[in-house]
């Protein structure tokens, strides 16, 4: 039988306890029949013995690699004997006083040592592996299961093994080894309930569970087992555990209990149903263990424990108080970390829907078994809501939703929150209060399949405007709704309605910003012989608005200037800046008509610098001539104050660089002469113009991000036009830190 590590027997110590209570629990032997299907394959040997007739009536797989295939039922000594056990001289069983009988006779056995003789061993491949090895120490422990005379008189034999590790070579060792074993495989409380008896009470328990709760067998056979409860027991947890109970389904859950002296401790319980033969459920079995001490580690429960502790010093009067004070603590610590999380997740979307969601995530199911949140306009018209059950039951809410809007009469708490902007409470929700807020028949069978049985309505209050409400509602009875919930409601209210507040602000400045981004650029004109497209995306995370630029113009004596720069800064004054700059660049350019781009941005810095209009700025103008022949050439001057080179294609498709064109930013020195350099563009070729958010990287060179320009344009269809050409430029960069701006302008 192999070894085990004690807290794996532990839990097969707990599972055979199960098992064992199980038979004692069934009059009529039914859950016997369940036996093999508990304890087949535990690693740990395991009998019944019938103490009237001497014999094992039941072994599981681990017994029977112990003893063979013997044939029950069987008689105590010759099960022995075909096992191999002696006692610890070598003495077969049945020639002492051995453990097996005294079990056999009803009388406990707290631990015996037995030696298992592998050479007398019925199981030949056993046998044959253990050839060279000592035999080995087993420590039985054995116990009656029934405790009325009425009863079927059985008892529980239980083999433990010794570790290899635990001191093979020294007995003394292995003895002392086997009694801590045994200590461990009865320091487990275990009950059992009988599901057939009104309100399930405990029929049968163990002395481990009267050292646990102080509590005698007397004192607790015949009553539910909730009289362990007390004021701080968490209602969820004992919720989920009725409802496994109900649902005849295994359960495991940590309960804050109390002893019959009045001191806490948390109880890690575990219960599983017992079935008989035919399927049908005749005990509850529980194993029980105290894990105060691991619990009060825990950082959320050491302000509960701390006032059990003083309350434990106090007075009867002052326990009572200080009962009260832990309960609210732990209250406390519960709205303090709630808050938290809402402030956190609230403001981390400036989306209305998501912010929704999240809010209606936050309420179900700690605060309610489903919210409605209602939205309401200026005029209190209803402009929005959001729903959510812990059941889902989506469809469900939308009906209700629908129906509830419908009709909102003066009686309806939503109606009387966003009046008076004050919380209503309805504890209880009656026939009465039920028939006068929700006259309409299908709203009202709605709510009774959604679960309507108390309810509490605050407003959301933002800014000193009242911009909806936040329904909580609870199901059953369980679960009603008090002045702390108000409270605590109204807290979580406020910081949701800022939230919303916040993201009805933002929008309305990313409107704002999207009106004056249209106003400042442009629309590109159209012009005989040029085929022009732009493109531009802000960095800025407030609004769609930045510092780079673009124009086409269309000259007096019929050339096309050519603009583009950018503005230091990533906002909305950035986006003003750019506005003058742009209109001090088409003003000089106009009234220059044929003169040199080189004159224009002087022109343009000494303007900047003498009305302060902007900041620093770098830009690129050019003055496109036609040609002087259908078919020739366009003739390009350029001017460049400190921006990216332009990037010329022809119509093969090939992109190169016109550099060479150098001056200083603008609003540095007006003083400085700036120089043009004139440029031939076949016809058919376009011109690309860029800011510099479309070359630069954190960590790579400009001169990359440039070939990388040069390399998308270039890989661009032959026949690409300007808007295409736009697009794989920008290409899909996720991770683009800085407005760009880029036009693409195409000379037929």
């Amino acid at each position: 039988m192999a070894a085990t590590s004690e807290p794996a027997e532990r839990r097969q110590q707990a599972s055979i306890v199960g098992a064992a209570e199980a038979v004692v629990s069934s009059h009529d032997g039914g859950a016997q029949s369940a036996l093999p299907g508990v304890l087949a394959d535990v690693p740990v040997a395991v009998l019944v013995i019938d103490q009237v007739a001497g014999t094992v009536t039941y072994a599981n797989t681990a017994a029977d690699d112990l003893a063979g295939n013997v044939g029950l039922p069987v008689a105590i000594d010759a099960w022995g004997e075909a096992a191999g056990l002696t006692d610890l001289s070598g003495s077969p069983l049945a020639s002492t006083a051995n453990p097996l009988s005294h079990v056999a006779s009803g009388r406990p056995v707290a631990g015996e040592a037995v030696r298992l003789s592998t050479r007398r061993s019925s199981d030949e491949a056993r046998a044959a592996a253990a050839a060279d090895d000592p035999d080995q120490v087993l420590w039985v422990t054995g116990f009656p299961l029934s405790h009325d005379a009425n009863e079927q008189r059985l008892s529980l034999v239980v083999f433990l093994q010794l570790d290899d590790t635990a001191g093979a070579d020294d007995p003394e060792t292995q003895l002392q080894a086997l009694r801590e074993r045994a200590v461990v495989a009865t320091d487990i409380a275990f009950t059992i309930t009988d599901p057939r008896q009104p309100d399930n009470p405990l029929v049968w328990v163990n002395p481990s569970f009267t050292r646990i709760s102080g509590y005698g067998y007397e004192e607790s056979v015949g009553r539910n087992c909730r009289f362990l409860q007390g004021p701080a027991t968490e209602r969820k947890a004992v919720d989920d555990l009725r409802q496994a109970l109900r649902d005849e389904q295994p359960v495991t859950t940590t309960l804050l209990n109390y002893r019959k002296d009045g001191t806490a401790f948390w109880n890690q319980l575990s219960i599983t149903p017992v079935f008989d033969g035919e399927g049908t459920l005749v005990s509850f079995v529980g194993v029980q263990t105290d894990v105060t001490e691991r619990v009060r580690v825990e950082d959320d429960r050491k302000a509960a424990f701390a006032a059990e502790q003083a309350a434990r010093r106090d007075a009867e009067e002052a326990h009572a108080a200080a009962d009260a004070a832990r309960v609210e603590a732990e209250r406390a610590q519960s709205r303090l970390a709630l808050m938290a999380e809402a402030t956190s997740t609230l403001s981390a979307t400036l989306d209305l829907d998501d912010l929704l969601d999240r809010l209606a995530t936050l309420c179900v199911p700690l605060l309610a078994d489903w919210v409605l949140i209602t939205l309401v306009d200026e005029h209190g018209a209803v402009s929005g809501s959001s729903a959510a059950h812990r059941r889902g039951m989506t469809q469900e809410l939308r009906r209700f939703a629908q129906l509830r809007f419908a009709d909102l009469p003066e009686a309806a708490p939503i109606r009387r929150v966003l009046d008076s902007s004050e919380p209503v409470l309805v504890p209880e929700i009656t026939e009465a209060i039920l028939a006068a807020a929700a006259p309409d028949p299908a709203l009202r069978e709605v709510m009774a399949e959604l679960g309507t049985s108390s309810q509490l309505t605050v407003p959301l209050v933002a800014r000193r405007r009242t911009i909806g409400a936040l329904t909580l509602v609870a199901e059953t009875q369980d679960r009603r709704f008090g002045s702390d919930d108000v409270d605590l409601a109204r807290d979580l209210s406020r910081r949701a309605a800022m939230a919303m507040d916040n993201v009805r602000l933002y929008q309305q400045e990313h409107s704002v910003a999207e009106t004056l981004q249209r106003s400042l650029l442009p629309q590109l004109p159209e012009i005989t012989g040029v085929t022009a497209a732009a493109h531009y995306l802000s960095a800025s995370s407030s609004a769609d608005v930045g510092g780079d630029f673009y124009d086409l113009l269309h000259l007096p004596d019929g050339s096309v200037g050519i603009a583009i720069g950018d503005v230091v800064g990533h906002d909305v004054a950035a986006a003003a800046a750019m506005g003058h700059l742009r209109g001090l660049l088409r003003a000089c350019a106009w009234d220059a008509g044929d003169g040199d781009p080189g004159e224009i941005l002087g022109r343009v810095d000494r303007l900047v610098q003498g009305l302060h209009v902007a900041p620093m700025a770098t830009m690129v103008y050019g003055r496109v001539e036609r040609p002087d022949s259908p078919g020739g050439s366009w003739r390009l001057q350029l001017a460049n104050a400190g921006h990216p080179p332009l990037l010329l294609r022809a119509v093969d498709g090939t992109v190169r660089l016109l550099d060479g064109v150098t001056g200083l930013l603008i609003g540095v020195d007006s003083t400085r002469p700036r120089t043009s350099r004139a440029i031939e563009v076949p016809a058919g070729a376009t011109l690309i113009a860029y800011t510099d958010g479309l070359i630069e990287r954190p960590g790579t060179d400009m001169d990359e991000g440039i070939a990388a320009l040069v390399t998308r344009l270039a890989d661009a269809p032959v026949d690409a036009d300007p808007a295409e050409l736009c697009l794989q430029a920008v290409g899909t960069d996720p991770d683009r830190r800085d407005d760009v701006a880029v036009i693409a302008v195409r000379f037929d």
